[in-house]
C-alpha cells in the first residue's frame, strides 16, 4: 500500500494542475447535482418492524390516514377564559391555508385559559415549504390572541455556521503555532473545507433519493472538518520532515503520502467502518446518518492523498517558515529537548504513578455514567424561547403532563367485532396506573379495526409512561389483537431498539479494533491495551455527558437551557466515532515506536523516540479536533450540542490521558513482551506496512536519482 501511495503522491505533486482541476470540476458537478436533486430533511424517528410502526401502517390502511402527512397544533392562552368569538378570526384564517385536510374545532382546558386547534395537512411534512410555515404562524396569530405552535411542520433547520467558524479559527491558530508558516497553517484548512464541501453537496444530492435526518449534515460537517484538518496535518508535517532531510519536492511528497498517507488510510478506514457498521443496528435513519458521515470521511481521505500533495506543489518552499527557507534542515533542529521526549521521559520515570493517577481521574469522571438514561428528544428539550417549547409547556400546564405524549391503541378483530373489543380495551386500560383518560373507541367502516387515545399522567419521556406502554402490551383481548402506537410509543420503541443494539455494536467495534491493530502492530498486548484505552475514553465521555446534560452540572457554561435523558442515538454514535478517532492517535504515536523497536532500540528508548516524533503533531491534531467539536456546543440542536461536547471531551481524554500517558506507561511496563506475536500468527497475518518500512527499505536499496529533486522556481 505504501508504494502505491508513494506513486500517487509523486503524481499529484507533478501533475498538480490536473489534480486541482479534477477536484474543482467534481465540486462544481456536485454543486449542480445538489441544486437540482436535493429535498428537505426530517427530524422524525421510526423503525420498520416494531409494534408501533406496524400499528401506524394499520391506521393508514384501515382508516386512510397517512402518518406521513404534516400536522400542527396551534395553542392559545390567556389570563382570562377564552371564548369561541376570540378564537374565530384565527380559526377562519387557518381554514384558508393551502393543502389542508382539516382544521379541528378548538379544544379547551378545564379553566378555559388554554385551548388548541389541530391543523392537518393532506401532504407530507417534506412538502410544506417555509412560506407555508410562515402563513400558518401568521394565520394562528390573527385576532391578537397569544398563540404558539408545535408539531413537525413548525420546525425549521437552523443554518447557523458559527460553530464551524469557531472551530476553524481555533484550528488555524493551532496550525500556525505548530508550523510557524501561514501557508502551512492554511493548507490543511483549505483542503478540509473543500472535502467538507464535496461531502455536504453529496449529502444534499442523497436527500433527493433517501430520507435523511436533519442532523445528518451537521454530523458529517463536524467529522469532515476534524479528520480533514488532522489528516492533512499529518501529511504536511511529514512532507516538511522530508524537505528538511534534503529531498526534493516531488520525492518528499511521495514519501509523505507513502508513509503518513498510509496511516491516514488506515485511520480513515477505521472511522468509515465504525460508521458504516451502524447498519447492524437495523435502524434506517441511523444507517443513513452513518453512511453519510462515512462518505464525508472518505472524501477527506481522498483529498489528503491527492489534493494535499498537489497544493504542496503550488506552495513550494512557502510551506516552511520564512527563516528556514534558505536552510530547510533547520526545521528539524531543536535547541532544547522536544516536548514529546520530555513528556515521555517523565511518564516513564514515574510510570506507576502516571498509570494509576490517569485511571483514577478517568474512573471519577466516568462514575456518573451509571445513572445514564436514554430517550428521544421532543419539544420539552427545545430552546426555552422557541415556539415549540412554549406550546409544549402551555399544553402541559393546561391539560396535564401526559397530554403531550398521547398513546394510540389499535384494536383489530373480525368484521363488525372491533367496536366491542375496543370497549373491552377501554375498560382494561382505564384501570391501569398512570392513566388520566381513555377516549371512546372509533371504528372504521368495515368494523374490523378501532382506535383509542390514552392520555398518560406523566410526560412522554418519563419512566412511568414507558412502564404504561409495557403494561398495555402485556395485556391481551379475547378474539382481538391490541397494539400501542403514536409518537410516544414510536420513540420508546426506537430507544429500546437502539439500547438493545448497543452491545452487539460494541462487540463488533471492539473486535474490529483488536484485529486491525494486530495487523498494524504485529502484537497481542498492544491491540489489547489500545482497545481497553478506547473503552476508558468512551466511559469518561459518557460520564461527562450525564453530569452536564442529564444532571445539569456546569450546564450554564455551555448555554444548556434544559436537562433530561440523553438522546438515544448518542451511545452508538459516540462509540463509533470515538473508536475511529482513538485509533488515529494510536496509529500515529505507536507506529513510530514499533519502527524504532524493530530497528534495534530498547523498549523504553523506542517509546521515547516515538513520542519525540509524534507527540507534537498528535497534540496539535487533538487540539484541532477538540476545537472543531467544541464549536458545535454552540448549536441549538440538542443532539448536535451534546455530540459536540461528548466528542471534544472524549478526544481530550483519549489523546492526553490514554494515548500520551497510559499508553507509554504500559508499553514501558510490558517491555519486550509488548511486541510479542506467536510465530504461526505472524506468518498468516498480511503485512499492511502502515509505517512505510518496506517502502523506505526499497527506496534505500534502489538509491535512484530524485526525479523531483528541485522545487519549481515558480512554486518557490
Amino acid at each position: 500500500m505504501a508504494t502505491l501511495l508513494y506513486r500517487l503522491g509523486r503524481f499529484s505533486f507533478r501533475r498538480r494542475g490536473l489534480t486541482l482541476g479534477a477536484w474543482v470540476l467534481l465540486l462544481i458537478a456536485f454543486g449542480v447535482g445538489a441544486v437540482t436533486l436535493s429535498a428537505p430533511t426530517t427530524s422524525a424517528f421510526s423503525i420498520p418492524g416494531t409494534e408501533s410502526s406496524r400499528a401506524m401502517d394499520v391506521i393508514a390502511e384501515k382508516f386512510g390516514a397517512s402518518s406521513d402527512n404534516a400536522s400542527a397544533k396551534v395553542v392559545f392562552t390567556s389570563s382570562a377564559e377564552l371564548t369561541a368569538a376570540e378564537l374565530e378570526p384565527a380559526v377562519t384564517a387557518l381554514k384558508k391555508l393551502n393543502d389542508l385536510a382539516a382544521v379541528a374545532d378548538p379544544v379547551y382546558s378545564s379553566n378555559k385559559q388554554t385551548a388548541y386547534v389541530t391543523v392537518t395537512y393532506d401532504v407530507p411534512v417534506t412538502d410544506v415549504s417555509i412560506a407555508d410555515r410562515e402563513k400558518l404562524i401568521a394565520a394562528g396569530r390573527t385576532g391578537g390572541v397569544n398563540a404558539e405552535f408545535s408539531g413537525e411542520v413548525t420546525k425549521t433547520v437552523e443554518e447557523s455556521h458559527a460553530s464551524e467558524a469557531l472551530g476553524i479559527i481555533v484550528a488555524a491558530f493551532v496550525l500556525l503555532i505548530t508550523f510557524g508558516s501561514l501557508v502551512a497553517a492554511g493548507l490543511p484548512l483549505v483542503t478540509a473545507i473543500v472535502g467538507v464541501g464535496v461531502g455536504m453537496l453529496g449529502i444534499e444530492i442523497a436527500t433527493g433519493f433517501f430520507d435523511l435526518s436533519s442532523s445528518t449534515s451537521a454530523l458529517a460537517t463536524m467529522l469532515g472538518l476534524a479528520v480533514g484538518i488532522d489528516y492533512a496535518l499529518f501529511v504536511v508535517s511529514r512532507y516538511r520532515h522530508e524537505i528538511a532531510a534534503g529531498r526534493g519536492g516531488e520525492e518528499a511528497a511521495g514519501r509523505a503520502v507513502g508513509t503518513a498517507g498510509s496511516a491516514v488510510v488506515f485511520a480513515g478506514l477505521t472511522v468509515i467502518i465504525a460508521l458504516v457498521a451502524l447498519s447492524v443496528t437495523g435502524v434506517p435513519f441511523l444507517t443513513a446518518m452513518g453512511v453519510a458521515a462515512a462518505f464525508t470521511v472518505g472524501v477527506a481521505v481522498l483529498i489528503t492523498l491527492s489534493l494535499v500533495p498537489a497544493v504542496l506543489g503550488f506552495a513550494g518552499m512557502r510551506i516552511l517558515p520564512r527563516k528556514h527557507r534558505a536552510d530547510p534542515a533547520a526545521v528539524e533542529h531543536h535547541a532544547k529537548v522536544p516536548f514529546g521526549e520530555m513528556w515521555a521521559r517523565n511518564v516513564l520515570r514515574h510510570r506507576w504513578i502516571a498509570l494509576v493517577a490517569s485511571l483514577v481521574v478517568i474512573g471519577a469522571v466516568a462514575l456518573p455514567a451509571l445513572d445514564l438514561r436514554l430517550a428521544l428528544p421532543d419539544d420539552s428539550t427545545a430552546a426555552e424561547d422557541s415556539t415549540q417549547r412554549k406550546a409544549y409547556d402551555q399544553l402541559a400546564a393546561g391539560f396535564g403532563a401526559g397530554f403531550n405524549g398521547p398513546l394510540v391503541i389499535v384494536i383489530e378483530a373480525g368484521a363488525g367485532a372491533a367496536q366491542a373489543a375496543a370497549i373491552q380495551a377501554q375498560q382494561l386500560i382505564g384501570d391501569l396506573d398512570d392513566v388520566v383518560t381513555v377516549s371512546d373507541p372509533v371504528a372504521n367502516g368495515a368494523g374490523d379495526t378501532a382506535m383509542l387515545t390514552v392520555i398518560p399522567d406523566s410526560s412522554a419521556t418519563s419512566e412511568a409512561t414507558k412502564d404504561l406502554v409495557h403494561d398495555i402490551r402485556a395485556h391481551s383481548l379475547v378474539g382481538a389483537t391490541m397494539a400501542v402506537t403514536g409518537a410516544t410509543a414510536v420513540n420508546i420503541d426506537v430507544s429500546e431498539k437502539l439500547t438493545n443494539a448497543l452491545v452487539p455494536y460494541l462487540a463488533i467495534v471492539v473486535g474490529l479494533a483488536f484485529v486491525l491493530l494486530m495487523l498494524v502492530f504485529r502484537s497481542i498486548l498492544v491491540p489489547l491495551k489500545a482497545t481497553i484505552g478506547f473503552l476508558l475514553s468512551v466511559a469518561a465521555a459518557f460520564g461527562a455527558l450525564v453530569a452536564v446534560f442529564q444532571k445539569g452540572h456546569l450546564a450554564g457554561l455551555i448555554g444548556l437551557e434544559t436537562t433530561g435523558p440523553l438522546v438515544s442515538i448518542m451511545p452508538i454514535f459516540l462509540i463509533g466515532i470515538l473508536f475511529g478517532l482513538a485509533m488515529d492517535y494510536e496509529v500515529f504515536l505507536v507506529t513510530r515506536t514499533r519502527e524504532e523497536y524493530v530497528h534495534g532500540a530498547a523498549p523504553d528508548d523506542a517509546v521515547i523516540s516515538g513520542m519525540r516524533h509524534g507527540a507534537r503533531v498528535v497534540t496539535a491534531a487533538a487540539l484541532i479536533m477538540m476545537s472543531v467539536f467544541a464549536g458545535f456546543i454552540l448549536a441549538a440542536d440538542t443532539i448536535i450540542k451534546s455530540l459536540g461536547f461528548a466528542l471534544a471531551f472524549g478526544v481530550a481524554v483519549d489523546a492526553f490521558l490514554v494515548r500520551m500517558t497510559i499508553v507509554p506507561a504500559l508499553l514501558s511496563l510490558f517491555g519486550r513482551a509488548a511486541w510479542w506475536l506467536p510465530g504461526w500468527l505472524d506468518r498468516i497475518l498480511p503485512n499492511v506496512d502502515v509505517e512505510g518500512e518496506e517502502l523506505t527499505r526499497r527506496l534505500h536499496e534502489e538509491s535512484r536519482p530524485d526525479s523531483g529533486s528541485e522545487i519549481p522556481a515558480a512554486a518557490a
